[in-house]
């Protein structure tokens, strides 16, 4: 999964940054609003985490525009303002959730997960395929009740096919959610990741769907 944050404040993004990398998030980084809201318009993201008091262009205007474009992208709004006008603002805006500075970073990640699931259309936090079992809540995985070990690649692509189960996943789609942006991919590097998931979760299979992606089915190998 891949997480746009926008934060100005150095050492919170940094604390954010080394936690959800941590945790196998994939994330890009805006200090500003101006370059969040260019971030949020021309790439995908699972979630955004954003800042309201930002330079440049606040975090209100940026979510107004994002959802002025049809945007629906989940949005967790971070705050130092514990007023309620601020909130109603931030949910008039378009906001999936509020937290109010300080906060701990694990809540942050639970929240985060929490939007994720609910915007693929999994009220449940544990998700089921065949032998493969997956905590989107814990960002655990378990095949056949055993924990399944997984490199942080082969865990941001498994939960992306988990949470899209029986649809297709464009290939472009897997490479937006598993790299952070500035990262230097090489062009057979989710075959490679594809090729490692599909020893380690086998009877569960991923297929591959000629000129389209990638799809995870339950059952036998074939």
């Amino acid at each position: 999964m891949k997480i746009l944050l926008v934060e100005d404040d150095a050492p919170l993004a940094a604390e954010i940054a080394r936690a959800l990398r941590a945790e196998n998030f994939a994330l890009d980084h805006a200090a500003n609003g101006e370059d969040g809201q260019h971030l949020g318009e021309t790439e995908t993201y699972d979630a955004v985490v954003l800042d309201l008091g930002l330079p440049k262009r606040d975090g209100i205007a940026v979510l107004q525009a994002w959802r002025g474009e049809g945007r629906t992208v989940p949005v967790l709004v971070l705050t130092a303002r514990d007023g309620w006008s601020d909130k109603v603002a931030g949910f008039k805006a378009g906001a999936d959730d509020f937290l109010v500075k300080p906060f701990r970073v694990e809540e942050l990640v639970i929240r985060l997960r929490a939007l994720v699931r609910r915007a693929t259309a999994h009220g449940a936090s544990r998700v089921v395929c065949g032998p493969l079992t997956y905590d989107s809540g814990l960002g655990t995985f378990e095949r056949d009740g055993l924990p399944l070990k997984l490199t942080g690649l082969e865990w941001r692509v498994l939960s992306c096919l988990m949470l899209r189960k029986d649809g297709v996943v464009p290939r472009g789609q897997l490479i937006e959610r598993v790299y952070d942006g500035d990262a230097d991919v090489d062009s057979n590097s989710v075959e490679v990741i594809i090729t490692r998931l599909r020893r380690k979760i086998a009877p569960a299979r991923i297929e591959g769907v000629r000129g389209h992606g990638y799809r995870l089915m339950p059952g036998e190998a074939v």
